[in-house]
C-alpha cells in the first residue's frame, strides 16, 4: 500500500512539475487527484483514471484522454479545446462554464454530465451518450451531435446555430428558447420535447422540411 501511494505522489509531482519531459501518463491511475490550474496540455492520458479527480481550471489544450475514466471529475472552466476525448466516461462529471470547442467526443459517455455554460463550438460529439445532461446555455454552434443520445437532457437556452443533429434522440429533452438557427435535424426524434420560444429559422426538421418562421410557441 505504502509502494503503490508513493508512486501516485510522484506521478502527481511530475505532473505540476512544468520542467518535467514525461507526458505520457497514459493508464496511470489519477482517481481522485488534486490538479487544480495545472498546464496539461498536450498530455498523453489515454485510458487513466481520473474518477472523481479535481481538475478545475485546469489547461488540458490537445491532450489525449481517449478512453480515459472521468467519472464525477470536476472540470469547471477547464480549457479543453482541441482535446481528444473519444470514448471518454464523464458520467455526472462537473464541465460547468468549461471550453471544449473543437474537442473530439465521438461515443463519449456524459449521461448526467454538468456542462451548464459549456463553450462546444465546433465539437464532435457524434454517438456520444448525453441522456438527462445539463447543456443549459451551452454554445453548441456548429457542433456534429450526428446518432447522439441527448434524450431527457435540459438544453433551454442553448446555442444550436447550424448544429448537425441527424438522427438524433431527444425525446423528454427541454429545448425552451434555444437557438435552432440552421439546425440540421433530419431524422431526429423529438418525441415529448419542450421546444416552446426556441428560435427555429431555416432549421431543416425530422421529415426534411425547412422550418422557416423564428419562433416556436409549441411543445
Amino acid at each position: 500500500m505504502r509502494n503503490y501511494a508513493d508512486k501516485k505522489e510522484l506521478i502527481l509531482s511530475q505532473i505540476k512539475n512544468k520542467f518535467c519531459q514525461r507526458k505520457d501518463f497514459s493508464r496511470c491511475d489519477l482517481s481522485g487527484i488534486d490538479l487544480i490550474a495545472v498546464d496539461l496540455s498536450g498530455v498523453d492520458l489515454i485510458g487513466a483514471d481520473l474518477q472523481e479527480a479535481n481538475l478545475s481550471g485546469c489547461v488540458l489544450t490537445g491532450a489525449n484522454l481517449n478512453g480515459a475514466n472521468l467519472r464525477q471529475a470536476n472540470l469547471c472552466e477547464a480549457n479543453l479545446s482541441e482535446a481528444s476525448l473519444s470514448e471518454v466516461n464523464l458520467t455526472n462529471a462537473d464541465l460547468t462554464n468549461t471550453n471544449l470547442c473543437r474537442a473530439f467526443l465521438w461515443r463519449s459517455q456524459c449521461s448526467g454530465s454538468k456542462l451548464w455554460g459549456a463553450s462546444l463550438c465546433d465539437a464532435d460529439l457524434s454517438e456520444a451518450d448525453l441522456s438527462a445532461a445539463t447543456l443549459i446555455e451551452a454554445s453548441l454552434i456548429e457542433a456534429n451531435l450526428v446518432k447522439a443520445n441527448l434524450a431527457g437532457a435540459k438544453l433551454c437556452g442553448a446555442m444550436l446555430l447550424e448544429a448537425n443533429l441527424t438522427e438524433v434522440n431527444l425525446t423528454g429533452a427541454d429545448l425552451t428558447w434555444a437557438n435552432l438557427t440552421k439546425t440540421n435535424l433530419s431524422k431526429a426524434n423529438l418525441s415529448q420535447a419542450k421546444i416552446i420560444y426556441a428560435k427555429l429559422r431555416d432549421t431543416i426538421m425530422p421529415d426534411g422540411t425547412i422550418y422557416d418562421p423564428q419562433i416556436a410557441i409549441f411543445e
